[in-house]
């Protein structure tokens, strides 16, 4: 029967039998031996051996009431290695003929880098784990940043669920180096030495700055005993003091400087990530909402919409981020700035969106260089001393509209699962037929590259009209491919009538008569309701008398 002892080991209490314990404090004591030559961080790497060893039996011992026996502890040192395998040990550790195996644990685990972070550490961990630069990490996760909105989100949950690489042992299953005592000796007098060069290096710009500033201290003093006989009026003193003051002053503006620059662009940014998630991310899935307005020069244009999407995310955010990146640099001295490559990609990156808003837009303008119009001419079947109604009529499933009026304004709707650009630009006229016979020309107008594109977007301009009996129904609307929404398109409509043809004018027509001429000038909109006759020259109007009359007839009575 063995003694069981209990040991705080790395921060764990372990339960472990006496023969085991012998075997691993002698095998520490080995390793403690084997650094006495050279003390250097020698307590932090027995400490991280520690460290390595209590995680192992860890994952060992899964009961607390389970007791560590010796075969644990070779199993331990065949993983960590002898301490012979990396130095000459001033007394052999000899137990026994243990394995010379020193790559148990090599498999690389994904942390957080702690020492090479811009925020969380979370790409240069996974540039680790996947053995490339950092740069290509960052890159990636700032393009779903900009671009399919998700980024943010991606990196905020890797942040929250992935570890800091704290410990040695952490850092070496990070860069997929085993974790023996062989590597975590050499990580920690790597660190300890940075550590060294950093320390001898501070030390010897303060002692620069105090044997500059001893000097200085003693050309003022000799100069001020040089100067005894010199009365000081003071001027000297007044200019150094002012000029100090300015210097203060100009400290203070430019830390405000760095904090307006990185409110701004954080505020910039934010609202990049932000339109990302509602508009980058719906473009990228290719998903579509009535909610998302687009600049004019994304219609009609040769590259899709999520790449121009992202063009202008990057054109924007690029700037803001390096503005940034300026003002935190003017706020802290700690703060790195980008490096060379980093730099020249990012310039690179920017560079290729700028260019391809720039050819948008200038494609953008082609497409209304050339003006092209399209003529449809049809009969009517009315003659002399008929009566011609006219009317207008919208369709409200397409898109409602409660008061009917002449606008230039477009509108994206959804016809038959179509995407369409809706207008109520169309301007009506009446005019008399020099052939007497009754017709109507419906003249359609658009906008291309070259006058023959601009006809053909002007003849597939759709526009309706129904004819019953003595009555025109013209549709107050015509609809047109939804790249043209931000050309100037329109309807010119004109009726040809006979002389002593009446017309009659509907209410729904009064906001789209477009300057029609008739003998007592009326304006457009008070020839709702009216009838006129088509005379030799001119409409004339046959029941405005009689409305007047009854006007004047009820202003005596009242």
């Amino acid at each position: 029967m063995n003694k069981t002892i209990n040991i705080n080991l790395g921060g764990f209490f372990f339960h472990i039998d006496e023969i085991a314990y012998q075997k691993l404090r002698r095998y520490l004591e080995s390793i403690s031996r084997s650094l006495s030559e050279d003390p250097q961080g020698k307590n932090e790497i027995i400490a991280d051996i520690e460290a390595r060893i209590s995680e192992l039996l860890s994952e060992k011992i899964t009961d607390a009431r389970q007791v560590v026996n010796e075969n644990d502890i070779e199993d331990i040192i065949v993983i960590m290695g002898q301490p012979e395998d990396y130095t000459d040990a001033e007394e052999a550790y000899s137990e026994a003929n243990y394995s010379s195996t020193r790559n148990s644990s090599t498999g690389k685990k994904l942390f957080r880098d702690g020492d090479d972070k811009f925020l969380g550490g979370v790409a240069s961990g996974i540039a680790h784990y996947f053995n490339i630069d950092t740069i290509w990490i960052r890159l990636g996760l700032l393009a779903l940043f900009f671009g399919a909105g998700f980024g943010i989100l991606l990196y905020i949950i890797l942040w929250i669920l992935l570890p800091e690489a704290k410990t040695t042992a952490e850092k070496l299953q990070m860069e997929g180096e085993p974790v023996n005592i062989d590597n975590i000796e050499k990580k920690i007098r790597e660190e300890f030495t940075n550590v060294s060069e950093n320390v001898r290096n501070a030390a010897n710009q303060a002692s620069e700055k105090f044997k500059d500033g001893a000097n200085e201290f003693s050309e003022k003093m000799s100069r001020t005993f040089s100067a005894k006989t010199k009365k000081n009026n003071g001027l000297q003193d007044f200019l150094n003091t002012i000029g100090k003051i300015i210097l203060v002053f100009f400290k203070v503006l430019g830390k405000f400087i760095g904090v307006i620059l990185v409110f701004v662009a954080a505020a910039v940014i934010l609202s990049l990530i932000i339109g990302g998630f509602s508009i980058g991310s719906l473009e990228f899935l290719n998903i579509d909402g009535d909610f998302m307005n687009y600049p004019q020069f994304f219609y009609d244009a040769t590259l899709p919409r999520w790449l121009l999407t992202l063009s202008v995310f990057i054109l924007v955010g690029i700037p803001f981020l390096v503005l940034f990146v300026l003002g935190l640099r003017i706020l802290s001295s700690n703060v790195k700035q980008f490096s060379k490559a980093t730099s020249l990609t990012l310039l690179g990156i920017w560079i290729i969106a700028l260019l391809s808003i720039v050819f948008t837009g200038i494609e953008f303008g082609t497409t209304h260089a050339n003006y092209g119009k399209y003529v449809e001419k049809s009969a009517l079947n009315i003659t002399k001393n008929d009566t011609l109604v006219l009317k207008m009529q919208n369709d409200d499933a397409i898109y409602y509209q409660h008061n009917l009026r002449r606008s230039s304004r477009k509108y994206e709707v959804e016809v038959n699962n179509k995407r369409l650009a809706y207008t109520n630009d169309i301007g009506l006229d009446v005019k008399k037929s020099n052939t007497g016979a009754a017709y109507i020309v419906v003249q359609k107008e658009s906008y291309g590259r070259t006058s023959v594109k601009a006809r053909k977007n002007a003849e597939k301009i759709q526009y309706k009209y129904t004819i019953k009996d003595n009555e025109i129904i013209l549709g107050a609307f015509f609809l047109s491919e939804l790249k043209n929404i931000f050309k100037d398109e329109d309807i010119s409509i004109t009726i040809f009538i006979p002389e002593f043809t009446t017309v009659y004018f509907d209410t729904s027509v009064k906001h789209f008569l477009d300057d029609i001429k008739n003998e007592a000038k009326i304006f457009d909109t008070d020839m709702a309701n009216q009838h006129f006759i088509m005379t030799e020259k001119t409409l004339k109007c046959t029941d405005c008398i009689e409305a007047i009359e009854v006007e004047d007839v009820d202003e005596k009575t009242i």
